[in-house]
């Protein structure tokens, strides 16, 4: 296994978490537990699932690559602190990583996905499936506040952009 799996996926998962932890807190608080209900389309999950699955994805991404099992996730409330709470749980879980674990991990991974049962390589499991439904996830979450009102911006979602206002 490629040490090059870790920083294509430990930093970017703490790094991305941190934004919607960020997000979160950008919120109205009185408004936020209800915002934590609404939805993009009635098929879809509710923010707070979003949240939570996003966390849970940086997880099933990046234990499997260091050859490890991945942890609990923890039982955290589908509430404003639950879900910092959780997000905490999962950064500390992410930083407890050492590079050389993915140095050795597995070749392959297999992972359920909904009713499908993935076996791919490691490399293909992070770029093609758990990186793209870690950022689905968070991108919703991002979406569900934007629709409601809470002031983001591009720049608020990657760091690095800058425009004038």
């Amino acid at each position: 296994m490629t040490s090059s799996l870790y920083p294509a996926t430990v930093p970017v998962c703490q790094r991305y978490l941190g934004a919607l932890g960020g997000w979160l807190d950008r919120a109205d608080p009185a408004r936020l537990p209800a915002l934590l209900l609404e939805r993009l389309a009635p098929d879809m999950n509710p923010l707070h699932s979003q949240v939570e699955i996003a966390a849970n994805f940086a997880l099933r991404l990046c234990f499997p690559l260091a050859g490890k099992v991945v942890p609990p996730y923890g039982d955290f409330a589908a509430t404003p602190q639950g879900l910092r709470a959780r997000l905490a749980h999962v950064q500390a879980l992410l930083s407890r990583l050492d590079p050389a674990d993915f140095e050795h991990g597995p070749a392959w991974i297999e992972e359920q996905a909904g009713q499908a049962r993935l076996r791919l390589p490691a490399a293909d499991f992070a770029h093609l499936y758990a990186l793209p439904n870690f950022f689905f996830h968070c991108s919703m979450a991002y979406a569900v506040l934007r629709l409601h009102g809470v002031p983001l911006g591009k720049p608020l979602f990657d760091g690095y952009h800058v425009y004038p206002g």
